[in-house]
């Protein structure tokens, strides 16, 4: 055989191909002793060289595919490496030095972790040894097959020609690597190997004493026998088939299995053969790499991928319908000889099965509350060793007939539970749960008080798929932490309905802003002395082309969650700036009456951000409206314990000549006495606070309340606003204790700029 071409080395990064090297002639010096080939090592190993290569790409292909290691496993068979001793070795070879010499250094980036890199060595193990061992298989049943049918065949010609066949039959008969047995039509066995007579325990007669028939086992694929039956009957050639069969003692020997019909010379079943090769020692393989490809290393629970199919299962369960449940009770009644005559009138026909009820299932959704802390505080040793303990508290909570606990990854886990009667065990289930992690855990000598929350979705299989229940469970979880955790929440649709449009409003806030979606409405503030318009404050809206017009309560929370409000505020800014100083300009023309102030609201986030002052002072001086034109308000929630750090920047302003007012008034419970350091010029009073002056009378408490906040701001020097005027008296009570300006409905809705033209020139008449 010639050896493939090496590459040239300068196509490889630096290193790796000296890496890769030194891995094929680890390989080569391991399996080298049980090659039958004629093959000088070296040139041995450059044969492997591109095998070896073929590993390490599949290892670190972007999208993960096995599939090389099969050809790998074949080309080693061709290479005549077919000593089952070869195999082992190279699995050997694979699982202990692949990662090591092809894995990091082949992964500067470190775009793959090292867990995901083992489990991909695992994979690539199991599919070069299906592919070594179906290259073998297919190679030895090539040849065993057609020279056992010649020597059947051949049983009825001259005697020297019988004994020379004889001779080659017997050759390959008992030197096969298979087990080869030989049955007549009846099933007797007739004759075995060595092989085959080891593979069952090593007593020949136990084999050849059996009939065919005998070896029925409970995990025989349904069919199976079927199969059989048709080759008896020469409606078939051969069949193939992994079956499993019991040794002499008792064990377990899975095999793939190939059963061919002979036929004589006038085309007529004769005989049977069957080829057996053991897979028990692969298919224990298999069953391992599955393990640790479906479950949570570190606590050993199931993990995400074998639960969504647990849960797909659970979601999608075979249904009998009463169609199926009367062809059902058909063949019930074929079976004890009795004949349903429900359609020719002879026999009254019985009822009609009820189909059975749908199945239910019930989630429930775990996330620790405050992990981190024990990470950041203890390490994640102790708390990997935590994780450990909660797995071990959960999984003796769901020991029932239908339950069972995963780990989805860091500290979320998840609980499911099947059967009828779900609406009710969900419950049970996640208190059992909460209960069980009540207990403190001991860690490093410290005790430590778990707690989590949970979010649970029940309901009937089949009407959600396992990703929208799960994310319906993981929307319930969060609603559940933030009622203060440690507790379960049940899902709900219209929750989740919200919380899938908060999502979506986050997600398309960036895009809204650079299409132009937002726009402001004008709410003019009104003196209340003689009823002129004084100013206008600045309303942002979102023209959403789904959910329509939103007002600010809508997203400006969610700018705030992701940053975009300080971009956005800036814009707000800018455009309430051009209308004011459009406003300053029409009243210069004689074509306007006022305003010419404009208030603009300022989120915390952007009181914190350091370009507050450079953007208010560089879009003044740019649009040219003067600083005593603006006002911006600020929450007093956002105020309240303040340092001087935070109110630097409302100084320098103020000191511009920009007005502060202290928005919302009332509602943040801060001290009085802090009114003397905040550089504020007005207080907008919270119209909780006015709500009493609708009625008649007036709320006695609330006129005091607002005539002490009046005293208290004039005293102060502060102009006072109030919000929500909806009626003429509120307007005349505000008047009469002396507040200064107001806005609400009672004067105008938010509106486009142009209403306030309206608005002015009414004023002004």
């Amino acid at each position: 055989m010639v050896p493939a071409e090496v590459p040239d080395a300068e196509a490889e990064p630096d290193g790796l191909e000296d890496r890769l090297r030194r891995f094929v002639t680890i390989w080569s010096r391991a399996i080298f002793p049980a090659t039958a080939t004629s093959l000088t090592r070296p040139e041995f190993e450059q044969h492997l060289l591109p095998l070896a290569r073929s590993l390490r790409d599949a290892l670190h292909d972007r999208i993960f595919d096995a599939t090389p290691a099969h050809g790998v496993g074949a080309a080693l068979v061709g290479a005549h490496c077919t000593d089952p001793d070869a195999l082992a070795r190279s699995l050997g070879v694979v699982d202990a030095y692949l990662v090591l010499y092809c894995g990091e250094a082949a992964d500067p980036a470190g775009e793959l972790a090292a867990d995901e890199l083992r489990a991909r060595c695992a994979r690539l193990q199991a599919t070069f040894a299906a592919g070594f061992a179906q290259a073998l298989r297919e190679r030895t049943l090539a040849e065993q097959e057609a020279i056992a049918r010649s020597a059947l065949a051949a049983r009825g010609a001259a005697e020297d020609a019988l004994h020379a066949t004889e001779a080659r039959f017997r050759a390959v008969f008992e030197g096969a690597a298979i087990g080869i047995g030989i049955a007549d039509l009846d099933g007797r066995v007739l004759e075995v190997n060595d092989t085959l007579t080891r593979m069952f325990g090593g007593l020949e007669h136990h084999v050849r004493s059996r009939n065919v028939s005998e070896w029925v086992h409970p995990d025989d694929a349904p069919q199976v026998w079927g199969m059989y039956k048709e080759l008896i009957r020469g409606e078939r050639d051969n069949f193939r088939t992994e079956k499993p069969f019991f040794r002499n003692d008792g064990t377990v020997l899975w095999t793939n299995l190939t059963v061919s019909l002979l036929r004589d010379v006038d085309g007529q079943p004769q005989y049977q053969l069957a080829l057996l090769e053991d897979t028990t020692e692969r298919r224990l393989l298999t069953l391992r790499l599955r393990y640790e490809a479906t479950h949570d290393a570190l606590t050993g629970l199931p993990n995400r991928t074998l639960f969504f199919e647990r849960l797909e299962k659970a979601l999608a369960p075979a249904r009998e319908t009463p169609k199926d449940a009367a062809k059902d009770a058909a063949k019930d009644a074929a079976k004890d000889g009795t004949k349903d005559e429900t359609n020719s009138g002879t026999k009254e026909a019985g009822p009609v099965p009820a189909p059975r009820p749908a199945a239910r299932f019930g989630l429930c959704y775990l996330d620790l509350d405050g992990f981190k802390a024990i990470n950041d505080s203890l390490g994640h040793s102790a708390g990997d060793r935590m994780l450990v303990e909660v797995a071990d508290r959960l999984q003796s909570c769901a020991t029932a007939p239908g339950e069972m606990v995963a780990r989805l990854g860091g500290d979320e886990f998840v609980a499911l539970t099947t059967g009828p009667d779900t609406q009710r065990e969900v419950g049970e289930l996640a208190a059992r749960i909460l209960g069980a992690l009540a207990t403190p855990i001991s860690l490093d000598g410290r005790e430590f008080t778990v707690r989590g929350s949970i979010g649970i979705v029940e309901g009937k299989a089949g009407e959600s798929t396992a990703a929208e229940v799960l994310r319906s469970a993981d929307i319930t979880m969060y609603r559940a932490k933030s009622a203060g955790g440690n507790r379960f929440e049940h899902a709900d649709a219209e929750a989740d309905a919200r919380a899938i449009t908060r999502h979506g409003l986050t997600t398309s806030l960036p895009a809204a802003l650079e299409r132009g979606e937002f726009f402001i409405e004008y709410q003019p503030l009104v003196h209340l002395a003689d009823g002129t318009v004084h100013g206008a404050e600045a309303l942002v809206r979102w023209s959403h082309p789904t959910h329509g017009v939103l007002s600010p309560d809508r997203f400006i929370p969610l700018a705030e969650h992701t940053g975009l409000i300080v971009p956005l505020g800036r814009w707000v800014l800018e455009q309430s700036v051009l209308q004011a100083r459009a406003w300053q300009e029409e009243l210069a023309a004689g074509t306007f009456a006022g305003p010419v102030r404009i208030n603009v609201n300022l989120s915390p986030a952007q009181l914190h951000h350091p370009g507050l002052v450079a953007d208010t002072v560089e879009v003044l001086e740019r649009i040219g409206l003067p600083p005593g034109s603006l006002c911006l308000e600020v929450t007093e929630s956002a105020l309240i314990g303040a340092d001087e750090d935070l109110l630097k920047p409302l100084r320098q302003l103020a000191e511009m000549g920009v007005d502060i007012a202290l928005d919302d008034f009332g509602t943040g419970y801060s001290n009085l006495a802090n009114l003397r350091r905040l550089p504020v010029s007005v207080l907008k009073l919270d119209r909780s606070f006015t709500q009493g002056m609708q009625q008649h009378p007036a709320d006695p408490v609330d006129l005091k309340i607002v005539e002490g906040i009046v005293s208290l701001a004039h005293g102060l020097e502060l102009g006072v606003t109030v919000e929500g005027v909806e009626t003429g008296a509120q307007a005349e009570h505000l008047r009469r204790l002396g507040c200064d300006t107001a806005q609400g409905w009672y004067y105008a809705r938010p509106g486009p700029p142009e209403m306030l033209h309206t608005l002015s020139m009414a004023d002004a008449v």
